[in-house]
C-alpha cells in the first residue's frame, strides 16, 4: 500500500514575492489611491456626465443612422463604427489634455490658433476644400474629412482666456478690449463665415462675447459687440438664397433654393409628435427610414424624442443643465483668471451649441446645421468637444490641488 507524501502548506503568493516587489506593488497602490482621491467632486462630476453623454450619443447614432448606413454602404453599422472610432480617439486625448499644465497653453496657443486658421484657408482657396449643404467648411485629405472650424473654436477659447487674463487690469478701456480681440478673433470668425457656415459663426461669436463677459468687460462694450454681431449676422443671412429660404421655411413659407428644408422641419415635428411621453422604443423610429434628413447629426434630438419620448428629451436637457452647473462650479472654485475665462468660453460654446441645435429641431430658429455636442454624429466635433472638456478637467484638478496646498499651509501655520 502506497501513501502519498504529506502536503507541505504553501505560503500565500504575496509572501513568496521578494521584499522589493512587494514594496513596489504597495507603492503603486498607494499612488493610485492618492491620484484618485486627490481629484475634486467637480472633476468626477464633469467626467461622469461627459462619459455618459458620449455613450448615450453612440447608442443614438447607432439607432438613427442604421438605415442610411445600409443605404450608403450595405452595412448597418458603418456610421456607428466611424463615430465609435472617433470617440476612442477623443477619450485618451481628453485624459492626456487633463494632465497638461496651464503653462503649456500659454507657450503654444498662438501656434495652434495659426495652424487651425491655416487649415481653414486651405478649405477656402484649395481643391482640398469640400462643400456640403451649401457650406464650404470641410477639408478632405484622401479618405479623411475634417472640419477646421472646430479646431479654430478650440484654439480660440484658450487664446481668449490667455489674452483676457493678461489684460484683466485694463479691460475697462475699450482699446485694450478691441486689441487684439477684434483683429485676431474677428479674423478667425471671418474665415469660417467665408465658408458659408452661419451656425458655426454664431457659436464662435457667442463664445467670444461670453469670454468677454466673464473676463469683466464693461456692459456697454458688450452691448456694442452684440449689436455688431447682430448686424453682421443679418447681412450674412440675407446674402444667400439658401439661408433666406431657411428663414422663410421657419415661418411656414417655402424655400425654392433648398426645398428639403421644409421637408426636414416638418418631419422633425412628426418625429417629436409621434414619440409622445414614453416614445416608440429604442430603435423603433419611423423617421430614420429616409424620412428625416440628417437624422444622426443635426436632427438627432428629434430621433431621441421619437424613440425615448418626452422623458428622453427631458433627460438630454437635464444633462446639459448638469454640464452647465459643473462648469459654473469650476469657474467659482478657480482663482486663476485664465482658467475662469477659458472655462466660461467653453461653457458658452457647448451649452450654446446645444441650445441652437435643440431650438432648430423645435422650430424656434431657422435651420443652421450645428450638431448636438457629444451626442450627434461628427468626428471632428466629437474630438474637439472632448479635448475642450479635457482642458476644463485640468483646471478642476489644478484648482483642487491648489486649494489642498493652501489648506495644508494654513494647518502648518496654525501648528506653529
Amino acid at each position: 500500500m502506497t501513501t502519498s507524501p504529506p502536503r507541505v502548506p504553501t505560503r500565500p503568493t504575496t509572501e513568496r514575492l521578494s521584499p522589493a516587489t512587494r514594496l513596489g506593488a504597495l507603492t503603486t497602490r498607494i499612488q493610485l489611491g492618492r491620484s484618485m482621491s486627490s481629484e475634486s467632486a467637480n472633476y468626477f462630476l464633469l467626467l461622469g456626465v461627459t462619459l455618459f453623454m458620449v455613450v448615450f450619443g453612440l447608442v443614438m447614432v447607432l439607432s438613427s443612422s442604421a438605415v442610411e448606413s445600409h443605404n450608403d454602404s450595405d452595412n448597418f453599422f458603418s456610421r456607428f463604427w466611424s463615430q465609435g472610432a472617433y470617440a476612442l480617439v477623443g477619450l485618451p486625448l481628453m485624459f492626456v489634455v487633463s494632465r497638461i499644465p496651464r503653462t503649456f497653453w500659454r507657450k503654444t496657443i498662438w501656434f495652434f490658433l495659426a495652424a487651425a486658421c491655416f487649415l481653414q484657408v486651405l478649405v477656402l482657396v484649395t481643391p482640398l476644400g469640400m462643400e456640403i449643404g451649401g457650406n464650404r467648411n470641410w477639408l478632405k485629405i484622401g479618405s479623411l474629412t475634417v472640419q477646421p472650424s472646430e479646431a479654430i473654436k478650440l484654439a480660440l477659447v484658450v487664446w481668449l482666456g490667455i489674452v483676457l487674463a493678461r489684460k484683466r487690469d485694463v479691460l475697462d478701456q475699450w482699446k485694450h478690449v478691441a486689441i487684439p480681440v477684434v483683429p485676431i478673433a474677428g479674423g478667425a470668425v471671418a474665415l469660417v463665415t467665408l465658408g458659408g457656415d452661419l451656425g458655426t459663426t454664431m457659436i464662435m461669436a457667442a463664445l467670444i462675447l461670453g469670454a468677454l463677459f466673464f473676463a469683466g468687460v464693461r456692459m456697454r462694450y458688450l452691448a456694442a459687440g452684440v449689436v455688431a454681431v447682430a448686424v453682421v449676422g443679418v447681412i450674412v443671412a440675407l446674402s444667400s438664397a439658401s439661408r433666406i429660404g431657411r428663414i422663410a421655411a421657419l415661418f411656414g413659407g417655402t424655400s425654392a433654393a433648398n426645398p428639403d428644408v421644409n421637408w426636414q422641419i416638418n418631419n422633425g415635428f412628426y418625429a417629436l409628435a409621434s414619440g409622445g411621453v414614453f416614445g416608440v422604443g429604442l430603435g423603433n423610429s419611423h423617421s430614420k427610414w429616409s424620412w428625416l434628413p440628417a437624422a444622426d447629426t443635426d436632427f438627432i434630438f428629434a430621433i431621441i424624442g421619437e424613440e425615448l419620448g418626452l422623458i428622453g428629451a427631458v433627460v438630454v436637457l437635464l444633462l446639459f443643465v448638469m454640464l452647465a452647473v459643473v462648469f459654473l462650479r469650476i469657474i467659482h472654485a478657480s482663482t486663476d483668471p485664465f482658467a475662469r475665462v477659458t472655462t466660461a468660453a467653453i461653457m458658452v460654446w457647448l451649452i450654446g451649441q446645444a441650445f441652437v441645435n435643440i431650438a432648430v429641431v423645435l422650430g424656434v430658429i431657422p435651420v443652421l446645421g450645428v450638431p448636438l455636442p457629444l451626442i450627434s454624429a461628427g468626428g471632428t466635433a466629437m474630438i474637439s468637444s472632448m479635448v475642450a472638456i479635457g482642458i476644463v478637467l485640468s483646471f478642476a484638478r489644478q484648482s483642487h490641488r491648489e486649494s489642498l496646498a493652501a489648506q495644508d499651509t494654513d494647518r502648518a501655520g496654525a501648528r506653529r
